[in-house]
């Protein structure tokens, strides 16, 4: 709750500064449209802090997206989103939950029983084993790493699954409907389980693992920083989980293995995507690599200690950080660029998607009531959506 608190505090003042106290031209587009205007008063900064829906797990969500739920207008404007054009059936019902409810907590059961069979068979403590390095060769050793962060995924699957599931079932989180006219109810969604399992990239995994903490990481942070980005970034990730070492050395490897994976994506991908052939294979790789460097890199997080963590690093012989500093030794590191492509390594793939919808939509809104305010608020979620 603690760490949830400070997102919201933390996030809900730089929107207001950026609305009260700096110039419009001065802000991106999504400072832009996430901006407060008009100081909030006690009951509304009380709401959206302490609301039963986030108090416990979050997940994290702006808060004008809270504001506009709590006013009723969310599905109106959502609908409007997604259809284009006014559509008076819509005006009539809102959306249901129920089928995005029940099958996030059916995930939500999977989830929990898988942690409570499996998990318990593969401790991740049992990578630093005297018994198990001194015997173990090093494919059992990788493979048995792998398994053992994954079999430890779920318990952070439940978590966030249910406290999804429970915003949607007070009405909160419903985000338009897709091309088939089929309801979305994942506005404020904290991962996609399939491609964090199938991610064949460290960018793919950041973008679909803890999705509305990324996205505050980049707003407060990120977008914020006058040099080096992205370490700075990783920094105040690791000081918002807390005062465990294990979190420091973990993200402290991520900014090594995050640079190096993009500098390997940036200087050999485009050989092998003109193939489906070639690119199939060069998947396959790419899913082995980054699940083992996943895996590598987030020991610490789970042992927490530096001795434990040290002992596993040491028994690798530090293997995944002398690599990531040769790959950085030896290709050239592309700069990001601020402004729309700016913060590319948490940015979730949907909103390359929604970039796509608005430009086709952006002419085509209109609603029944507040028309003129209302269109501004679409123009703006949007936005908002798309960085």
């Amino acid at each position: 709750p603690m760490m949830i608190i400070t997102q919201k505090i933390t996030s809900l003042a730089f929107e207001i500064h950026d609305g009260m106290f700096r110039k419009n031209e001065d802000l991106t587009p999504s400072q832009r449209c996430l901006a407060v205007r008009r100081m909030p008063s006690l009951l509304e900064y009380l709401s959206y802090n302490c609301n039963f829906m986030g108090i416990l797990a979050g997940p994290l969500c702006s808060y004008k997206d809270y504001i506009t739920f709590i006013e009723g207008r969310s599905y109106q404007l959502q609908q409007s989103e997604a259809n284009g054009k006014e559509d008076t059936k819509y005006e009539q019902t809102d959306p249901s939950p129920n089928i995005a409810v029940a099958q996030k907590l059916l995930i939500c059961g999977l989830s929990l029983l898988f942690h409570m069979t499996i998990t318990k068979t593969l401790p991740v403590e049992y990578n630093i084993d005297d018994n198990f390095r001194a015997t173990a060769s090093w494919p059992v050793r990788f493979f048995y790493l792998y398994v053992s962060l994954m079999a430890a995924r779920p318990k952070y699957y439940f978590a966030w699954t249910l406290a999804d599931a429970i915003n949607n079932a007070a009405g909160f989180g419903f985000r338009g409907y897709d091309k088939n006219g089929v309801t979305r109810w994942d506005l404020i969604s904290n991962l996609r389980i399939q491609q964090i399992e199938f991610s064949t990239s460290f960018k793919m995994f950041l973008d679909n693992w803890n999705i509305q903490t990324a996205l505050w990481l980049k707003r407060v942070c990120y977008e914020r920083a006058t040099f080096s980005p992205t370490i700075q970034t990783f920094i105040l990730s690791a000081i918002w989980h807390g005062v465990y070492p294990g979190y420091y050395l973990t993200f402290l490897t991520g900014v090594l293995m995050t640079l190096a994976a993009r500098a390997i994506r940036n200087n050999i991908r485009h050989y092998f995507v003109e193939s489906p052939a070639v690119k199939l294979c060069y998947d396959i790789v790419t899913w082995m690599a980054t699940q083992a460097a996943i895996s590598y890199t987030v020991v610490p997080f789970v042992l927490l200690s530096v001795k434990p963590s040290f002992t596993f690093y040491s028994s690798c012989y530090f293997c995944l950080h002398i690599a990531s500093i040769l790959v950085l030794l030896v290709f050239p590191l592309k700069r990001t660029q601020k402004g729309s492509k700016k913060h590319e390594s948490v940015q979730p793939v949907w909103s390359r998607k929604l970039e796509e919808e608005s430009l086709l939509q952006k002419n085509n809104y209109s609603t029944t009531n507040n028309s003129f305010s209302q269109k501004q608020e679409i123009t703006c979620r949007y936005q908002a959506l798309k960085q």
